[in-house]
């Protein structure tokens, strides 16, 4: 039986451990199959559509060659192509959408429209990320760890997750841990730690599932036996440059360099980054911030690090594609895929 039929995905905590765990076995599945040229298709006649008001590349074309793949149809909706919240209202344009289509993305900026969305919603509403969550995101990264350490529970491996823990990344990497057993340390300064209240439920949790999760702001407490140093941008499109001054200096010593790695006491350390990646000079946004803020080689991440470390990764990336089919084969097909 397939208990996750119709399911929403707004975050990782709407799932129970053994739903996530299922999620991301079906999803190495249906990567091993589409390598193979054997992928079933279960979602012939689908129609979903995908909101963004926030734009995006990985997440949209994750879901669009998942849909592809499993044979469903998609509509992208772009920022300012519906009237959602301006012209209609959020209830009433869920209302209509989930009767035009089997399920619904949503990517923007407030949690509380894809939680309204998803109150009104007659279909599965899945969160391609929102200011508070990115839960897709996550379940592509437990896959990536899961392949790099394919003979190690979760609980026996130890990721440290360095720069701004208080966003949408901090707060779906606690629900992560919290929910297979994942030993996670969140370094960031303190005034970048996530909300408290939800770092004290997914550390309960997480216990529970035989992981741990601490805050630390010492960067070698932090990094020391590491499997994995996790980093994400440390700036996003469309929040005030006085906000990003206050970020930039905040986190500079935190940068994923040659001498964090050396910290971690640890030859073997795997680099993970969801992208994008400020680590050189090669986009317009990379060359103002490097050379306004000084500096010379990548900004969350050094170039020689990243370099270095961009098959895992990129295959981090590819991941997105295989963990979002299984999400929505998950939910949209009453058949369990063998």
């Amino acid at each position: 039986m397939n208990t996750l039929y119709q399911h929403h995905c707004l975050r990782l905590m709407d799932f129970t451990p053994n739903e996530l765990k299922n999620i991301i076995f079906l999803a190495q599945k249906l990567k091993i199959d589409k390598k193979n040229n054997i992928e079933k298709q279960l979602l012939k006649k689908k129609n979903i559509a995908l909101i963004f008001d926030k734009e995006s590349t990985r997440t949209r074309c994750s879901f669009e060659v998942a849909a592809f793949d499993q044979g469903a149809n998609v509509t992208y909706l772009g920022p300012n192509s519906t009237h959602l919240g301006t012209k209609e209202s959020i209830e009433d344009t869920a209302q209509v959408l989930s009767r035009l289509y089997d399920g619904i993305q949503y990517r923007g900026h407030s949690h509380h429209i894809i939680e309204t969305i998803s109150k009104y919603s007659k279909v599965p509403v899945w969160n391609g990320l929102t200011d508070q969550f990115h839960p897709t995101q996550l379940i592509s990264d437990l896959l990536t760890i899961k392949e790099i350490m394919p003979n190690k529970l979760f609980s026996e491996i130890t990721c440290a997750y360095v720069g701004d823990a208080h966003n949408n990344m901090g707060n779906s990497f606690l629900e992560a841990a919290a929910l297979v057993g994942l030993n996670l340390r969140l370094v960031a300064p303190r005034e970048c730690w996530p909300d408290k209240n939800l770092f004290i439920t997914c550390q309960e949790e997480a216990k529970k599932n035989n992981g741990n999760i601490i805050c630390t702001e010492n960067i070698e407490k932090g990094v020391k036996n590491a499997d994995f140093i996790y980093t994400d941008v440390w700036v996003s499109m469309g929040e005030k440059e006085t906000i990003w001054d206050k970020r930039i200096q905040l986190l500079r010593k935190y940068q994923v360099n040659a001498s964090m790695l050396d910290m971690s006491n640890n030859t073997h350390i795997k680099i993970l980054h969801c992208l994008p990646a400020l680590h050189d000079q090669e986009t317009k946004i990379g060359q103002s911030i490097l050379k306004k803020y000084g500096f010379e080689n990548g900004m969350e991440i050094t170039n020689d690090i990243f370099k270095k470390n961009k098959n895992i990764i990129f295959e981090q990336a590819e991941n997105r594609l295989h963990t979002i089919k299984s999400l929505l084969v998950s939910s949209l097909s009453q058949k369990i895929y063998l």
